[in-house]
């Protein structure tokens, strides 16, 4: 059971982002040599992409606030063995295109979850650059016979996840011959740009022609360096809902302002409906206000959106989420679930195509489902600060992406 709180002023530290730890792991996994990761996060999904990483003969020495990744210069074995994800989708896509570069057959499965988790575009636009690859039902588990990334030009389905497109790029400095990608209806662009950013800081540039064209040279190879994560911007939104919904404070420490995450707009957005924010060299700080509707666009920060959902309900005035149609085949179907569990708390919620709409009403406590979903218990969290008897079912289910949450949660009553 959430308790509720007075007064909310607090100052929360957030971990390393899970979408630049795992990037870095495996890219600097094909680097030439010793790169140290400091700052990782250290999540059910980083643990899997490790373990995946160390089937392809990988050697990965955690420290206490570092990884040490032995590259092989693009030179990966293949696994004796399949490779089991879980619901780790960045592990599943990415892995995907990095297997392409072991001699061999790889084969990548994961949980009854991951099992519905469309992947075919992405295996369509490899085996355009000379990879064979094959899926029963256009998800996974999936074969890929690798060892004959050939490159050249391909073409992809971006509007499901951006993922497809961060894995063949990452892959790309390895082929044979250099890698053009046209790309139509790209989703969550952010991502894409957390991924050409630690390509770059490992040493690999990537021709992006806004957003519909990317290519990459292969006259360029990962360096091994040391490299620090930037915190999570996604971890941060709970925090910033937390104090727009109480009409608290917080700063959130281990954050860049100036990030190409996505989520880190998501302080913009409490903003606009009627929050204060000050910004530092490492930090935000976000002051509750009297909140109104909005209506906004997410597609560029999707992740936030059920924390969104949350902080609507306490506002003056409609608010309208739109553009987020991809978030129907996340770990759930993001959209169904949150409208669902609003609906619960009293909320009048109705789902459009690719968003909802969401009117205030009177709020009450209730059971929350979280659907196996860590998102959907971290923003229903909050909203346990403002209304009496909400209780979170399965809150273990945030090991996924920030394990030491509720720890971190508790902070807001100090």
């Amino acid at each position: 059971m959430i308790k509720k709180i007075n007064k909310l002023n607090a100052e929360v530290e957030i971990p390393g982002s899970k979408s630049y730890t795992n990037r870095a792991l495996l890219v600097s996994a094909l680097a030439n040599g010793k790169s140290i990761i400091r700052n990782p996060l250290i999540s059910d999904d980083t643990k899997y992409m490790i373990s995946a990483l160390r089937e392809f003969g990988i050697k990965i020495i955690r420290k206490i606030n570092y990884f040490e990744v032995y590259g092989t210069s693009g030179k990966i074995k293949t696994p004796k063995k399949g490779i089991f994800v879980r619901n780790t989708g960045t592990a599943m896509r990415f892995l995907t295109g990095f297997a392409s570069l072991a001699k061999g057959r790889v084969i990548l499965t994961g949980d009854k979850s991951m099992q519905k988790r469309p992947i075919q575009d992405l295996l369509s636009g490899l085996k355009k650059l000379g990879v064979n690859t094959r899926s029963k039902n256009k998800c996974p588990p999936v074969t890929i016979n690798g060892g004959n990334f050939i490159g050249g030009k391909t073409n992809l389905q971006g509007a499901k996840s951006s993922q497809y497109l961060s894995s063949i790029l990452m892959a790309a400095p390895y082929a044979k011959n250099n890698v053009e990608v046209d790309v139509v209806n790209l989703t969550s662009k952010p991502y894409i740009d957390v991924t050409l950013d630690v390509m770059k800081e490992f040493g690999v540039k990537v021709i992006n022609k806004n957003y519909r064209k990317f290519i990459v040279k292969i006259n360029q190879k990962y360096k091994a360096k040391k490299y620090a994560v930037e915190g999570d911007a996604s971890s941060a939104s709970y925090f910033f809902g937390a104090a727009a919904i109480t009409k608290g404070k917080v700063k959130v420490k281990n954050i860049n302002p100036k990030s190409v995450q996505g989520d880190v707009h998501f302080a913009d957005v409490l903003e606009k409906m009627g929050c204060k924010v000050k910004k530092g060299k490492n930090f935000i700080e976000l002051k509750g206000g009297n909140l109104r509707g909005v209506g906004v666009d997410m597609n560029n920060m999707p992740d936030t959106v059920q924390t969104l959902g949350v902080v609507a309900c306490f506002a003056k005035g409609n608010t309208i989420i739109t553009n987020i149609g991809n978030l129907r085949k996340k770990e759930t179907d993001r959209i169904k679930a949150l409208a669902t569990e609003l609906r619960k708390i009293g909320a009048k919620v109705r789902e459009l195509k690719g968003g909802l709409l969401i009117k205030p009403n009177k709020l009450h406590g209730a059971e929350i489902k979280t659907y196996n979903d860590h998102r959907m218990a971290m923003s229903f969290a909050i909203a346990g600060l403002r209304i009496n008897d909400i209780k979170i079912q399965n809150p273990d289910c945030v090991a996924k992406s920030f394990p030491n949450f509720w720890e971190k949660f508790e902070e807001l009553y100090k």
